[in-house]
């Protein structure tokens, strides 16, 4: 694996997890699937897909609490409508490309009835899953749809707890970031509550963000190049998975900070960006709705202890962003042929961010 930013020397705030990742928080599992063909021009295939899986392969099934938020909304996140009347959500999260959410939803349906037939054959279960996308039209020949079936479920099958590999991988492959080669990244933070550890982790799909607004530790980065990466055309999705006990309005307030965390280097929300956030817990596991009994009894974290995990999801989010763009490998145009997008200069954003907080506020 590449180096991650924070080996590389960029200070960061906060206590990560073991893994600096969203499988910090126990239960949660995460598989990829990475498709690149050909070699430029078109016709090349850059693009893949992204599976977490809040409760791993757990059975029988049981939802998550969780909430929602969009900052701005010019992308796809299924499943929302629910999550913000009902609360919660069954079953993994799919990440992937625009072109690809209908494959997508239609292949997570599938594995959900084929893994939990009793609760799909003998009851009369729904299927909502979240699937939620950016657009790798620039990098991957997107109007091909080369995502199957059967690369949804290799994503899902493969989910595993440990090191998510960023950058040019799965749902990432094939995104931009602030005129840079952008894709995956994760990172978590440890969140103490009183005594009591708990766990907080996230995971991008970072393909957002204008290169004049990108900066680093506050400091801008510094426009460079031919113009040719001008303009925010990108989205940014943003998973946040904790096991702190949460109800879904205070997952939804915690989804909301997303927003800040995007906001460390520098985007606006541009117009055509989808910034789509999504928060939930593992905690308090409820039943299906087919077998609810007529009271739930839920624990909840009190909202005054709530600052430091506001902080935790902006500190990672932040750490997440970069740990893509670090991770990220330069990749050919699709469309226009010809080109390269670079990744980013890791000397400049090593110096940027050690420099930040002097007083210096030139670049270098």
């Amino acid at each position: 694996m590449a180096p991650r930013a924070r080996e590389l020397g960029i200070p960061f705030s906060g206590v990560p997890g073991p893994e600096n990742a969203i499988t910090d928080v126990p239960g949660v599992l995460v598989g990829q699937t990475t498709l690149i063909e050909g070699a430029s021009g078109p016709h090349q295939v850059r693009t893949g897909v992204t599976a977490i899986l809040p409760r791993g392969f757990d059975r029988p099934l049981r939802p998550v609490w969780s909430g929602t938020f969009s900052l701005n909304g010019n992308g796809e996140m299924t499943g929302t409508h629910w999550i913000r009347d009902g609360g919660y959500f069954c079953g993994p999260i799919v990440l992937t490309n625009t072109h690809a959410v209908g494959v997508a939803h239609h292949a997570t349906v599938r594995w959900m009835i084929d893994y939990y037939p009793d609760e799909f054959h003998n009851h009369h279960l729904w299927a909502l899953p979240v699937v939620a996308e950016t657009y790798d039209g620039v990098l991957n020949d997107i109007n091909a749809q080369p995502i199957q079936p059967s690369h949804i479920i290799e994503a899902i099958n493969g989910a595993k707890a440990g090191p998510v590999r960023e950058g040019n991988s799965g749902g990432g492959t094939g995104m931009i970031a602030y005129g840079f080669k952008g894709g995956t990244g994760t990172a978590s933070r440890q969140v103490d509550v009183k005594g009591s550890p708990y766990h907080l982790g996230v995971l991008v799909q970072a393909n957002h963000g204008a290169r004049e607004w990108f900066q680093v530790k506050g400091l801008p980065y510094g426009v460079e190049g031919d113009g040719q990466n001008a303009g925010d055309l990108g989205s940014i999705i943003v998973i946040v998975a904790t096991d702190l006990p949460m109800l879904p309005h205070q997952l939804t307030r915690v989804a909301r900070r997303a927003a800040l965390g995007i906001g460390r280097q520098g985007t606006a929300g541009g117009n055509s960006s989808g910034d789509i956030f999504l928060a939930f817990t593992t905690a308090n596991p409820p039943p299906l709705p087919t077998d609810l009994d007529p009271w739930i009894t839920l624990s909840a974290l009190a909202d005054p202890y709530f600052d430091g995990v506001y902080q935790a999801v902006v500190e990672s989010i932040e750490e997440a962003v970069l740990n893509a763009m670090v991770a990220a490998e330069p990749m050919s145009y699709a469309k226009p042929p010809g080109r390269m997008i670079e990744r980013v200069d890791l000397r400049r954003l090593v110096n940027l961010a050690t420099r930040s907080g002097t007083g210096n506020e030139q670049g270098p």
